[in-house]
């Protein structure tokens, strides 16, 4: 099997439009997410951000200073046309584990269930160090377990176990507005960087 962390085989998903966990428009969670925040102008980052709709919805609410960053190429090109001429987003592609930038809050969504199992240590590590003192990780995780990956599924024991090292577990509870594919099998996450 391909290696489903290259650049390849995410730029092929994309290409092939082979890309179930695209809705089409930003998921009830993360909207909801996004209404908690009351600073425009943190400074907040989209990690294996796919089409953006997240991004969309922080624009048309006001947010002056969003960062997405995905690892496959043509989904990156074309948010860079799309945003061209918007000064409150920066589009980087790349590998998210080599970023050095700091944000005030990170949002996840579908991103941790796209890595590979045997580096979810390393991305909570990762986490910590990219976000400002009392940063935030907010957003979405699955509650359920999957064949095979990507997804790659998880449960709140284990995120607990995880995420409490670096960080202060605010929320981890049932998700009561997934869209209904997801329904009872999502988490809404609030952790903050200790």
């Amino acid at each position: 099997m391909e290696n489903i962390l290259s650049q390849t085989y995410w730029d092929n998903r994309y290409q092939e439009n082979n890309i179930g966990w695209d809705i089409g428009h930003v998921s009830p969670p993360l909207k909801n997410c996004i209404d908690q925040i009351s600073n425009k102008n943190a400074a907040i980052l989209i990690p294996g951000a796919g089409n953006a709709y997240e991004a969309d919805y922080l624009l048309s609410a006001g947010f002056t200073h969003i960062t997405i960053i995905d690892i496959a190429p043509s989904v990156v090109t074309k948010l860079k046309e799309k945003y061209r001429d918007n000064p409150a987003i920066k589009i980087i592609l790349g590998d998210f584990f080599k970023q050095e930038m700091k944000f005030d809050i990170i949002l996840e969504q579908t991103f941790f269930c796209a890595i590979d199992t045997s580096l979810r240590k390393k991305y909570v590590e990762k986490m910590h160090a990219i976000l400002n003192e009392k940063g935030i990780l907010m957003g979405v995780l699955f509650n359920r377990s999957f064949e095979g990956g990507p997804p790659f599924g998880g449960n709140t024991e284990e995120y607990n176990a995880l995420f409490s090292t670096h960080f202060e577990i605010k929320k981890m509870e049932p998700c009561l507005c997934s869209i209904a594919p997801r329904l009872g099998h999502e988490v809404m996450i609030e952790f903050i960087k200790k």
